[in-house]
């Protein structure tokens, strides 16, 4: 797409705009595929600058993009790209999975955070990493389920089971967490009322 030139800085301005707006939510995704938070932000820099260089492609996104596609989408692929890489590379120094655990923000337990919270996420980690990482992209992220699927590189049925099965043994876990939970309670219950 090729715009006029007194439209063309306004069009990148909006671009960077929207680029900026996406940020935390690339911060989050770079902590989420394990990264401490100095390194997720490299990592977040790394695929911005990539962005930034491809703003007419920025640009297409924002205007013209294809259904199933976004702007957020693109930038997401261009983080899991760039981890990808990095890894390939062997650059990355992997955090022991105690540490990844501690400093993930679906994990931190902070003292006034709920039962129920607390009881989501270790439901949410009891999952598998690929319908995690579908939840993430689709429930919390927001992003299409062609998105997730082209940033994921598999085929959009799987995205679709991948979630429909996290969704499933989330509502599982959380259901037996309850009855374990309920289970005490009841059982004090009937020994007050047997006595």
């Amino acid at each position: 797409m090729r715009w006029p030139e007194a439209e063309r800085p306004q069009a990148i301005r909006e671009a960077l705009q929207q680029i900026e707006a996406e940020i935390p939510r690339l911060r989050r995704y770079a902590r989420y595929l394990g990264y401490e938070p100095d390194h997720a932000d490299d990592l977040v820099r790394e695929g911005l600058v990539r962005a930034v260089a491809e703003i007419p492609t920025a640009i297409a996104k924002i205007h013209t993009g294809p259904p199933g596609t976004s702007l957020r989408g693109w930038l997401f692929a261009i983080l899991r790209n760039c981890h990808i890489e990095e890894t390939r590379r062997g650059q990355r120094l992997d955090a022991p999975a105690s540490t990844r655990e501690a400093s993930s923000p679906t994990t931190r337990h902070n003292q006034e955070a709920g039962p129920a919270q607390s009881e989501l996420c270790d439901a949410y980690l009891s999952l598998s990493e690929e319908r995690r990482e579908v939840l993430l992209l689709v429930a919390i992220e927001g992003l299409q389920h062609a998105e997730a699927a082209a940033i994921l590189g598999v085929p959009l049925g799987a995205v679709r089971s991948r979630l429909s099965q996290g969704r499933q043994a989330l509502r599982q876990a959380l259901e037996a967490g309850r009855a374990a939970l309920a289970s005490p309670l009841l059982a004090r219950r009937m020994q007050g009322i047997s006595t």
